[in-house]
């Protein structure tokens, strides 16, 4: 397989094709030559706030032109773009701002106020981008130095389950890589045309923004997730793809039947967390083919893929990929053998990253010469199909959002009246996992429930937060005095809820 290099191919698409549309949406279309003078602009800005080729650069933006072109300026301009969720807060935004030692954060206008109170400043400071539109300006003159494949594109935050957020360092490679990920598990075609729902700052949105480099395609853009405009919004762009993550599955069997649910031209919907209960339900009812698929921003986001429709499982290994199961001793478990370890290998130099920037320890706990250690758990049935069991560490998914138990913990046990506490998911009514806290208070403390969900408000993102609260007298302890999670209760009497 040749890989082409993001820069490399986005100069070929612009220099052969400048009018063909890369996206559209309620902002209007726009096509290759828009993007790329929007990306010009948004490269002088940064260059001429003191930013530098190699620098890392925070970016906070909801969906939309500009925050398309940002990135897209990034790529050209060998900037590193460090796309951090805008919901975040407090010391998670500080710890990603200061992890990466940022040159300068670009967000919207409402984020300003929490980058501001974040208590950690960017070497340039911030930049408001107050217009959502894409900006124009000069062309800049081509540059003969693009950035190559091995470079670093972007360093993207995934939550960590006995420490901070970690920084994976994702190079222009695997994002390519990422991209022709989706284009073997969704079959993409020419011509077709994906709907791009999901935030740009998850892998998820990333790697689909960057397909129409690769592929003769579009995308439809919105700023956000509505169920009950979903398929009408589909339908009036003329999409054949749809994205899943989640409970997404799940949200659009519950809405009401309609004329609606057959009345567009999607083909299938690829993505990952879809229960097997809801798999066949949504094919029949949508007509719609759904592509379970596996993978981890730390291995250029796709490992597997399931074409064969096998409900439930995540398919097999792509062509770049190899798979294999381990036990507790490192022994590889075959089919029908149990339940290990997921660990992945490839053949293709830069496939897996080189590790989570300025984290040594983290680095070497998954990096392994034997491959990378996912932490994830998973089996093999007895035709080699892969089927995910979940994270074998303390982290849950809610709300599309891996969340660190360590990182909520650590939030709430800064609360003047909390001794300790300890965070479990409970199943959700829609998607994965909800959130419940379990909390020992100090001695002599008075702070109820509701009080402690008000005070976690503006310290927490609303993914982090939680559902149900439950206040306990004593935690069940290992002799080292770890929390034995697995001992409390699922549903406690007298919980609060959200």
């Amino acid at each position: 397989m040749k890989i082409i290099g993001l820069a490399q191919a986005f100069a070929e698409r612009v220099a052969e094709v400048p009018q063909q549309v890369y996206a559209g949406g309620s902002h209007g279309d726009i096509t290759f030559a828009a993007l790329s003078q929007g990306a010009d602009a948004m490269i002088a800005r940064l260059e001429g706030a003191g930013v530098r080729r190699g620098d890392r650069v925070v970016v906070m933006m909801r969906n939309s032109p500009a925050a398309m072109a940002l990135i897209f300026g990034l790529i050209r301009g060998g900037f590193v773009w460090v796309p951090a969720n805008p919901a975040l807060v407090g010391e998670g935004l500080a710890h990603v701002i200061r992890q990466v030692e940022a040159a300068i954060v670009l967000c919207d206008p409402e984020i300003r106020a929490a980058v501001d109170a974040c208590g950690v400043r960017p070497r340039e400071g911030v930049i408001v981008i107050a217009d959502p539109a894409l900006p124009t300006g000069p062309a800049l003159a081509p540059r003969a130095d693009l950035p190559a494949p091995s470079d670093l594109a972007a360093i993207m935050f995934t939550s960590g389950t006995t420490g901070p957020a970690k920084g994976v360092q994702v190079t222009h490679m695997m994002l390519e890589l990422a991209a022709r990920g989706v284009m073997v598990c969704a079959d993409i075609r020419p011509g077709d045309n994906l709907f791009v729902w999901e935030p740009l700052y998850h892998v998820g949105g990333a790697q689909v923004l960057v397909l129409p480099l690769l592929e003769d395609v579009r995308l439809t853009v919105t700023d956000r997730f509505s169920a009950r405009r979903f398929w009408a919004e589909v339908a009036e762009a003329g999409c054949t793809h749809i994205h899943h993550l989640g409970g997404i599955i799940q949200i659009l069997l519950k809405q009401p039947p309609s004329p609606a649910d057959r009345a567009h031209n999607v083909r299938i919907a690829w993505g990952g967390g879809c229960v097997p209960q809801a798999w066949r339900p949504f094919e029949e009812r949508f007509g719609v083919e759904l592509r379970e698929c596996y993978g981890m921003t730390e291995a250029s986001s796709l490992t597997t893929c399931n074409l064969d429709g096998v409900v439930g499982s995540v398919g097999k290994p792509l062509p770049w990929f190899a798979v294999r199961i381990e036990d507790e001793t490192g022994r590889t478990l075959g089919p029908g053998e149990g339940r290990g370890e997921i660990v992945i290998t490839s053949p293709l130099p830069g496939a897996i990253f080189a590790g989570y920037y300025a984290a040594p320890e983290a680095t070497a706990k998954a990096l392994r010469p034997d491959g990378f250690h996912t932490g994830d758990v998973g089996s093999w049935d007895e035709n080699g199909m892969l089927f995910f069991h979940g994270r074998a560490g303390d982290s849950i998914r809610c709300r599309g959002e891996n969340v660190s138990a360590y990182e909520v913990e650590a939030v709430v046990n800064r609360h003047p009246d909390v001794e300790e506490s300890a965070m479990v998911g409970v199943p959700a009514e829609i998607g994965e996992y909800d959130i419940q806290l379990f909390v020992r208070l100090r001695a002599g403390a008075t702070a109820d429930p509701q009080a402690i969900a008000d005070w976690l408000d503006d310290k927490l993102a609303p993914y982090q937060r939680p559902r149900f609260i439950a206040l306990v007298t004593e935690f069940p302890k290992t002799p080292s005095q770890r929390i034995q999670k697995h001992r409390l209760p699922p549903a406690p009497e007298g919980r609060w809820q959200r």
